[in-house]
């Protein structure tokens, strides 16, 4: 009588040793296990790098911030309230988000104001455009003459729009500025040494800012026949050191046109 041959696999089986279907199943485990183990890693790692963006913006935004003679404005509103006084009862001005600026200003006391954005207002919330329809903002070039007869504001404010001008049109827009004032003119202007004051589209300026010296802004101002207003300087700096304010942008105060 001859023996049946024994399956080698039905005896390790048997025996307790190592199968096929077993070394099956452990594969299929250790493959889902390291499938989970990836997808979480990589959802771990998409949300830190979703954070670490939005703390890069808030970074970038900040340091705009900082360079921004439209955000030091709204800043130094306090400060040019006590220096100015009266002289604030009537302002405009004239530069970016000038929306912005012309609703803080509003709501300070005995304060009217009114706004010129000089580069167009393509993204302008419901106050912004509620602030243009009732014609308390206005778009219009700087490098034109301004919409307004003379001494219609008892203070002009600027920001973020001289760096961009060339010589050519600072000789008019500056005395423009001067003309419609009758208490003053307080410009807010980039230090050479930042790379920029405000991080904006080139084309929506025309050309890069130009940041000029003290020295080149006070011979300017000789050249035109405008004159510094020292009284309402020293106020101010008297002002902004007792309020803790410095200012990361040069300021200065001209007279009106006479």
């Amino acid at each position: 009588m001859s023996r049946r041959p024994i399956n080698p696999a039905r005896r390790l089986a048997g025996n307790g040793g190592f199968s096929l279907g077993g070394a099956f199943l452990s594969k299929t485990r250790s493959s889902l296990v390291l499938s989970v183990t990836l997808v979480l890693l990589g959802a771990f790692f998409f949300l830190g790098y979703l954070y670490a963006g939005s703390g890069r913006k808030e970074v970038v935004s900040r340091i705009e911030g900082e360079l921004s003679g439209t955000l030091e404005a709204q800043r130094a509103i306090p400060i040019l309230k006590k220096t100015y006084g009266d002289g604030m009862r009537k302002v405009l001005h004239v530069g970016p988000d000038t929306c912005a600026v012309v609703s803080r200003l509003l709501k300070e006391e005995d304060t009217e104001a009114w706004g010129v954005e000089p580069y167009g207002i393509n993204d302008a919330d419901a106050s912004c455009k509620s602030l243009i329809v009732k014609g308390v903002v206005r778009v219009a070039d700087v490098k034109f003459p301004l919409p307004y007869s003379s001494k219609s504001f008892s203070l002009v404010i600027v920001s973020d729009t001289l760096d961009y001008l060339s010589p050519k049109y600072l000789n008019k827009t500056v005395p423009e500025l001067a003309r419609v004032a009758s208490d003053g003119v307080v410009i807010f202007t980039g230090h050479p040494r930042q790379q920029r004051v405000r991080v904006v589209e080139p084309s929506k300026f025309g050309r890069p800012a130009k940041m000029r010296s003290q020295s080149w802004w006070v011979r300017f101002f000789l050249q035109i026949g405008l004159e510094e207003k020292d009284s309402a300087s020293k106020k101010f700096e008297q002002a902004a050191t007792k309020a803790s304010y410095k200012p990361s942008c040069q300021v200065f105060h001209l007279k009106s046109l006479h």
